[in-house]
């Protein structure tokens, strides 16, 4: 963690008034490149280019880090590896956004005094006379500044919640009834040739076969999801959905071991499923409907295994390719790399030859000529497979150049300067004191220099400049929660799961003995996480 020269933080006011005191990081942070701007002023707001402007009290919810899924099917399902709905929007608006100047703050609880009263440092007689009636519009009505309670996290959805294995819920996608019911019909038309004898009890048959099917891909994803628990890995949730399941881990593995073993675990449970239902075919007749059911179940288990080890992400081929490289070179991200552009290949491979394959009987079927709805359909269904491999390349190349930049964004730098006010001191007072000592946020204080509130930046530009006399700080301030006071040391996923834990616009930054370190802005480390998305490797 680097850290910064000099003490950094305010100096108390003195007799004379404020002593400004040195910014304690670099003129520009990686969170923004804007010039500082005096606190409590606002340019024009910026319409962002994909949405309208997010509301001045609305808090922002900080991006969310970025999740490993490992997925699993018949034809392997890439998963969204892109930041989720949590991921950070690049639009901005001025009065909520200021630069992330990165200023740190002395601790007021060892050097500054109480606020002296508004009477005592600006006297009555210099005052413009108070409007009477409007007084209250800008008195800080209870509610108005207060923080409304985070609401309860709902589940991540993405269809029926079938249960929670483990602790982690398991959901069944929409689509998943659309593959059931293709699965029913095709698998029906088979048994049709090979036990005519079940009329339309086949297609009963053949919907249990579909639900038997994803059920081995349920027990291959808990594979990933229970090694990913060994090692200590927070897995968000499982879905069956279309071409099969996805387990998202929310973490990546610390070593390139670990990494493999995650990887393998899901086509070795599929090699054991086929070996459980061979074993089981050899107890029935072959002619019968627990036979076919068997044969059928171990096939598709054989090529869920085999089509997972191929050596190209998103696949667990390609997961364990990565691991081998990573140990090699010792750079996860070289192997990240190699492991994306062989599934680029193979998406490549899978577009020209899957259609190639069916058409001349080399998978099972019988030849065909190339031309007619076999084609067509044999065409198509490489394409969607090829498509689902080369998009699930990318967002792992993606993804893993984000990991590389994540460590960037740390508090220490991000967090900007601010100094103490009491509740009762007139806001033009409190930005005169700021704008002296070069800070970017005001920390209410009580008399014994103990942090109550942040006042909130946005409050501050909704107020006036002829109003600013008579409004106090502590009517634009949110009240410090547990969860808005956080370590100065925090960085990176840390730094992101802790401020998605308790969503804000600003937070109490403080050092491991306590004392104020300054104010860190949601919009600062959004800005700061969209440009480590945005910058090369």
């Amino acid at each position: 963690m680097d850290e910064s020269g000099g003490s950094g933080r305010p100096q108390s006011d003195g007799a004379d008034g404020p002593r400004p005191t040195e910014p304690h990081g670099p003129h520009h942070t990686p969170g923004s490149q804007e010039p500082t701007r005096p606190i409590g002023t606002a340019e024009g707001p910026e319409r962002p280019a994909d949405g309208p402007t997010r509301p001045a009290d609305e808090p922002r919810r900080p991006a969310e880090p970025p999740r490993d899924e490992h997925t699993t099917s018949l034809t392997k399902t890439p998963g969204t590896d892109t930041p989720s709905a949590e991921t950070p929007r690049t639009e901005t608006r001025r009065a909520e956004t200021p630069s992330a100047e990165t200023p740190r703050t002395e601790s007021p609880r060892a050097e500054t005094p109480p606020t002296e009263t508004p009477h005592a440092e600006t006297p009555r007689e210099e005052r413009p006379a108070e409007p009477p009636r409007p007084r209250a519009a800008y008195s800080g009505r209870p509610g108005k500044g207060t923080p409304v309670p985070p609401k309860a996290q709902k589940g991540p959805g993405g269809g029926l919640l079938m249960g929670k294995p483990f602790g982690v819920p398991v959901y069944v996608a929409p689509s998943w009834f659309l593959v059931a019911a293709l699965i029913t019909w095709v698998f029906g038309n088979q048994l049709d040739r090979v036990l005519p004898e079940l009329g339309g009890a086949r297609y009963l048959v053949s919907l249990f076969f579909a639900v038997a099917f994803y059920a081995s891909v349920l027990v291959h994803e808990l594979a990933h999801t229970v090694a990913a628990l060994r090692f200590k890995l927070p897995v968000r949730r499982i879905q069956l959905q279309f071409f099969g399941g996805v387990s998202e881990i929310e973490k990546e593995s610390e070593t390139p071991g670990r990494e493999f073993v995650l990887a393998f675990v899901g086509p070795l449970l599929s090699l054991v499923l086929a070996g459980v239902f061979y074993a089981g075919m050899q107890a029935v007749d072959a002619g019968t409907v627990p036979g076919v059911l068997l044969a059928g179940l171990m096939i598709s288990n054989l090529i869920v295994a085999a089509f997972n080890l191929l050596p190209g992400l998103p696949l667990d081929g390609g997961r364990m390719l990565r691991a081998v490289v990573w140990k090699i070179t010792g750079k996860p991200m070289s192997g990240t790399v190699a492991a994306a552009w062989v599934g680029r290949a193979l998406a490549i491979s899978v577009l020209i030859g899957l259609p190639l394959l069916n058409q001349s009987g080399a998978l099972g079927g019988e030849a065909q000529d190339i031309g007619g709805m076999d084609t067509v359909t044999d065409a198509l269904l490489a394409a969607i497979l090829a498509a689902i491999i080369w998009t699930g390349a990318g967002n792992s190349l993606r993804m893993a150049r984000l990991r590389e930049h994540l460590p960037e964004l740390r508090a220490r730098t991000l967090t900007r300067r601010a100094v103490p006010v009491e509740s009762e001191t007139p806001l033009s007072e409190a930005l005169r004191r700021a704008n002296e000592a070069g800070a970017r946020a005001l920390v209410v204080v009580d008399t014994d220099g103990d942090p109550m509130a942040l006042v909130r930046e946005a409050a501050i530009v909704s107020v006036p400049q002829h109003r600013r006399p008579w409004v106090g700080v502590g009517g634009l301030a949110q009240d410090l929660t547990e969860g808005m006071r956080i370590s100065v040391e925090l960085a990176g996923e840390e730094l992101l799961d802790t401020l998605r834990a308790t969503p804000a616009t600003e937070y109490l930054v403080v050092e491991e003995s306590g004392e104020i370190y300054g104010v860190l802005s949601a919009a600062d480390v959004e800005r700061a996480f969209v440009k480590a998305m945005a910058r090369p490797t």
